[in-house]
């Protein structure tokens, strides 16, 4: 399996579970800018939601800003574009179902 692929199958595997989408599109809001408050919103434990933050900042979607002894978790322009599209995405679902 070359690199492509692999990449493809680890984006896939992470947006087809429901909270790493949640994560994204709590995010969005004003209300949450720390990883504790990410897991609390999405129902997560602390460990997973950092791993998943940690992979969403690979990935080019968040950022950390280290402020004091915390850190605050920012959508990047292209993090903001995809927690969108699964928000329209989650809205449509829900008509549907």
């Amino acid at each position: 399996m070359n690199m492509k692929n692999l990449e493809r199958e680890i984006v896939e595997a992470t947006f087809l579970h429901p909270k790493p989408v949640r994560m994204l599109t709590v995010l969005r809001g004003d209300d949450v800018k720390y990883a504790t408050q990410v897991s609390k919103a999405v129902d997560c434990t602390y460990s997973h939601t950092v791993k998943t933050l940690e992979m969403f900042r690979k990935m080019g979607l968040v950022t950390f800003e280290k402020k004091g002894r915390v850190k605050l978790i920012k959508l990047t322009s292209d993090g903001h574009d995809v927690a969108h599209d699964f928000e329209g995405i989650r809205r449509k679902f829900h008509r549907i179902s």
